[in-house]
């Protein structure tokens, strides 16, 4: 991803934020026989408060990323969206995608089976805890022996990232007014209607008024 000094995503809390807010991620390597990407969920190392991430492939993704032995690239999409050069006013313009994106690269480090067996069950808690009855990697009829062959069948990393590019584009390039604008356009009904995208635009707007990055 190419970085723009404008549009430069450098806080760490932030990008944090994003990427807890946003953990389906794109896995990419490059072996030796081309590009290969996956596509799992991906959270952030409770036991750090760095840009460390745990997650898990499925048998064979492991081999054919050469997990553990090959850098990797973990993509994380935030909020995005059509942008129309009809919400600028009376000025020549032209059609762009305002998005927010981290991009973490490094060499994971593959876990035993007994940690792999946390980032799992961390897994499940994280999106079952949002149900009225949550239904965890542990509770009946799941027993012992079928969570051992879920594990034996994952292969979990652990992340520390070598390389950080964080990218906020939210037309921070343009006129105050003028975002104000898009944000209206995007919370206003129609099929570009996008809250999320436009809630994003308000924090990148408040952070710039409080001088965050």
């Amino acid at each position: 991803m190419r970085q723009n000094p404008s549009f430069t995503l450098a806080d760490v809390a932030e990008i944090r934020r994003v990427i807890d807010a946003n953990p389906w991620a794109t896995v990419v390597s490059a072996p030796d026989d081309g590009l290969v990407a996956s596509h799992y969920a991906i959270l952030l190392d409770d036991d750090r408060d760095d840009l460390t991430i745990v997650g898990h492939v499925g048998r064979p993704d492991d081999a054919i990323h050469g997990l553990g032995e090959r850098e990797i690239l973990v993509a994380f999409q935030g909020p995005h969206g059509y942008v129309s050069p009809g919400w600028y006013g009376d000025v020549p313009a032209v059609p762009t995608w305002n998005y927010t994106a981290v991009h973490l690269s490094g060499v994971p480090e593959i876990l035993s089976s007994a940690e792999n067996l946390r980032v799992l069950d961390a897994l499940v808690a994280r999106f079952e805890s949002q149900l009225p009855d949550p239904r965890r990697m542990w509770d009946r009829p799941n027993d012992a022996a079928f969570i051992e062959r879920l594990e034996a069948g994952t292969v979990g990393f652990r992340l520390t990232p070598t390389k950080v590019v964080a990218k906020r584009k939210l037309s921070q390039n343009k006129p105050a007014e003028t975002v104000e604008a898009v944000i209206a356009a995007l919370r206003a009904e129609g099929p570009y209607e996008n809250a999320a995208l436009a809630a994003e635009m308000r924090r990148a707007r408040d952070a710039r008024a409080g001088g965050a990055a």
